[in-house]
């Protein structure tokens, strides 16, 4: 690993992990560690560039039919693929099938970009993650073997004590805090051989157990909001990521773009990001 390295561009691909979701912004958007690594990335670098094109919802096959030959074809220094757990966590998976496509993926990609970074995504712990426990495992295992084979690299966040913490995860129980995000993007800058800012595995400070009125409604909360929805979602077919495309990706145009920092040139902070015309 080249440490304090320099990249110029990012893509990063996947599904509702990548793209952000729940580290809501004010105007709505979503910000994710995809977002947040760019940005620091960006502070280092004059003239990076940048495209996030993951969706949520999306499975393993759609990741790699819609997202992975456009990610290969801009060449970028860095490319991050995170694919494969939404499968994992329908109640008929195909490991096979998910075995095959990530393949595909990896193989494509590796040889298009200076590094690929796979991972092994994180989990909350809960009776949801013991029941699909193995399947991810099987999951993990797949990405060390590929990564080995292709010379990609692997963020290991699985197993991680701090990112098991409940108050890591949003209430959807799906997704990650602000605060996960940040730790994410700060394990896969550590992997990307740049200088630690901070430990993102250090632990939070004890806390209180709620009450079990307090844990009563949170559950009641969540099936009402975010359950329910999700299993008529799988009863009738549909996807949250239904008529969605990445972040900066053109649909009228088909194409994907790239984003850079406002004020080109500049090392610092990014206040604003732009999106690059052809030709630039």
């Amino acid at each position: 690993m080249e440490m304090n390295a320099t990249y110029t561009s990012l893509v990063a691909i996947g599904d509702s992990f990548t793209e952000g979701m729940s580290d809501r912004l004010p105007d709505g958007s979503y910000r994710g560690w995809a977002d947040v690594l760019a940005t620091r990335l960006a502070a280092r670098t004059p003239g990076f560039r940048y495209a996030n094109l993951a969706v949520r919802g999306k499975l393993i096959g759609q990741i790699v039919d819609e997202q992975v030959d456009v990610a290969a074809g801009m060449r970028a220094d860095v490319v991050t693929l995170v694919g494969g757990l939404n499968d994992t966590l329908r109640p008929k998976c195909d490991m096979g099938m998910v075995r095959g496509r990530l393949e595909e993926a990896v193989e494509r990609l590796a040889p298009s970009c200076g590094k690929l970074v796979l991972m092994r995504s994180p989990g909350r712990n809960g009776p949801v993650m013991e029941r699909f426990r193995p399947r991810m495992e099987e999951l993990f295992s797949l990405v060390d073997d590929l990564a080995a084979r292709h010379g990609a690299e692997v963020v290991n966040l699985y197993g991680a004590q701090v990112l098991e913490d409940p108050r890591m995860w949003d209430v959807d129980r799906l997704h990650l805090t602000a605060e996960g995000h940040r730790r994410v993007a700060e394990a896969v800058w550590q992997t990307l051989g740049l200088p630690p800012e901070n430990d993102w595995q250090s632990l939070l400070p004890a806390a209180v157990p709620p009450r079990w009125a307090t844990r009563r409604g949170d559950d009641l909360r969540f099936a009402r909001e975010h359950l329910l929805p999700w299993i008529g979602r799988r009863l009738t077919g549909r996807s949250s990521g239904d008529g969605r495309t990445g972040a900066q990706f053109d649909a009228e145009l088909g194409r994907a773009f790239w984003i850079t920092p406002d004020e080109a040139g500049a090392l610092g902070p990014v206040a604003a990001w732009r999106r690059v015309n052809a030709g630039e």
